[in-house]
């Protein structure tokens, strides 16, 4: 796994061994940001279930203003901040080594709207819903903050739009998709 472009190029990054974690691939991540190339140019980045902390990164290394990751596993935060120390994005991005939740909490109280949300939540567990759930009257995300949710394929998105969200758009791969949502009509 590597840096696709930007200021961290072609640098390799780490992953935490034996973890159940997916590692967004390459070919995902370049059509991935192929799509947001002109709105990631200092834009501020939240990564829940951060994992490697790859999805951030690339966003860091393409102009990202800053970085927030969120990640539950102490052993993952610790490659993050590997990550972000070998890539040199270290001074743009703040590590939150806590449940998603009780960070997106934390957030509410200090930070503005972001730009983009991107979650890559554990498959098949419903975490997204809660989520967006807790987004939907959040200050974290306004009518111009776009949330990326990356699913498995056979993830149902039938109760998106009731929650009171818009599907701008769902991108599918082979074995995954990425459904990219706002806040009511846009």
């Amino acid at each position: 796994m590597r840096v696709i472009a930007g200021s961290a190029r072609r640098l390799a990054l780490k992953t935490v061994e034996g973890m159940d974690t997916r590692p967004t691939t390459d070919r995902i991540k370049e059509t991935l940001f192929n799509m947001l190339q002109y709105e990631i140019a200092d834009c501020r980045f939240l990564d829940l279930f951060s994992g490697s902390g790859a999805i951030g990164i690339e966003a860091l290394s393409r102009g990202a203003r800053e970085a927030v990751f969120v990640e539950n596993s102490p052993r993952a935060a610790a490659c993050i901040r590997e990550n972000l120390k070998t890539t040199h994005l270290e001074d743009r991005a703040m590590v939150m080594t806590v449940d998603v939740l009780e960070a997106l909490r934390r957030l509410e109280a200090k930070s503005p709207a972001f730009d983009f949300i991107f979650m890559d939540p554990p498959y098949n567990h419903d975490h997204e819903q809660e989520v967006l759930e807790y987004l939907k009257d959040s200050r974290l995300a306004d009518a111009d903050t776009v949330i990326i949710v990356e699913a498995s394929k056979e993830t149902g998105i039938h109760w998106i739009e009731p929650m009171g969200w818009h599907i701008q758009k769902v991108k599918d791969y082979k074995t995954n998709k990425h459904i990219f949502i706002t806040k009511g009509e846009h």
